[in-house]
């Protein structure tokens, strides 16, 4: 405990997961020692409303926060200093930094403008503008080691862009379609998931077609109207996603079948789980009750 408001998003620190960074509905971003004592280590205070999103670089060493009050902070995460503070103007949704560990200086921003934008850290610039969508994007995704990327968006269409050019390479647009909040990859990169706010979880392959495999389909969970963010065991053999009544379940990847279910948070959602990256039996959870909670 220690957020003021709701916990909208958390991560694992990459690879080893010994440190929790949280981004707080109250406006901060927090990082907790996730083994010893489980105390927070540092606040990162700079955001002047509720953050949306938070996500490591590859080695750890910085982050990135997108918050409602418009602005993306590149923050130091040993020194929590702010080393950069970029906005369009516009709301970013999600902000994810490119795969590729020589490209670190490169992130993608799901924007509230219909677009997402590719900045540069370096110059502090918009390098590349996709702009398809018809209303706000909601999460981007990369697959195929970073040479293309997957972006959902409340027009209800899904597309797949290859990097760097500004043409969608594929539409996934039909009249059964609702939107798809967030969206999450497979740990063995051959397909990916994405919340359908008709209470199911849809699966689509990450390669070549980018189909979706109907046979697929997680249910059982309300989700409908919240952007819970699912998330899979490291080898991959199963798949947890919290849902709108702050439940959390957990299925069988494989079968679909569901396993597990149990009350994670009261009064809202269980907006975010996330799987330990080594500890295969360890899943963090946090909810707009303002509770990060570790599950055995």
């Amino acid at each position: 405990t220690g957020h003021t408001k709701g916990v909208q998003a958390i991560r694992w620190f990459p690879d080893t997961g010994h440190l929790l960074l949280s981004a707080g509905l109250d406006g901060k971003v927090k990082i907790w020692d996730a083994h010893n004592n489980r105390k927070v280590k540092r606040t990162y205070s700079g955001h002047t409303a509720a953050v949306r999103d938070v996500n490591f670089t590859k080695d750890g060493r910085h982050f990135i926060s997108s918050s409602f009050d418009r602005y993306m902070q590149y923050w130091d995460t040993e020194t929590g200093q702010c080393v950069s503070t970029l906005t369009n103007r516009k709301v970013p949704y999600q902000c994810k930094f490119h795969p590729d560990a020589d490209q670190q200086n490169v992130f993608i921003m799901a924007s509230s403008d219909n677009r997402l934008w590719t900045w540069d850290l370096n110059t502090g610039e918009t390098v590349q503008e996709y702009n398809h969508h018809l209303q706000a994007v909601n999460s981007v995704l990369f697959t195929d080691d970073g040479r293309r990327f997957v972006s959902t968006s409340d027009d209800k269409k899904i597309l797949i862009w290859e990097w760097g050019l500004p043409v969608p390479m594929k539409y996934i647009s039909d009249p059964s379609m609702h939107a798809v909040p967030t969206t999450g990859l497979h740990p063995w990169e051959q397909h990916w998931a994405a919340q359908s706010m008709e209470n199911e979880i849809h699966v689509y392959a990450a390669r070549d077609r980018f189909k979706r495999i109907r046979k697929k389909v997680f249910k059982g969970h309300t989700n409908a109207g919240f952007a819970c963010q699912m998330t899979f065991s490291p080898n991959g053999r199963y798949m947890a996603s919290g849902d709108g009544e702050g439940r959390c379940y957990f299925w069988d990847w494989k079968s679909t079948k569901q396993i597990r279910r149990f009350r994670g948070h009261d009064d809202g959602p269980t907006i975010d789980m996330q799987w330990h990256p080594l500890q295969a039996s360890t899943v963090a959870s946090c909810g707009w009750d303002g509770v990060i909670k570790l599950w055995d």
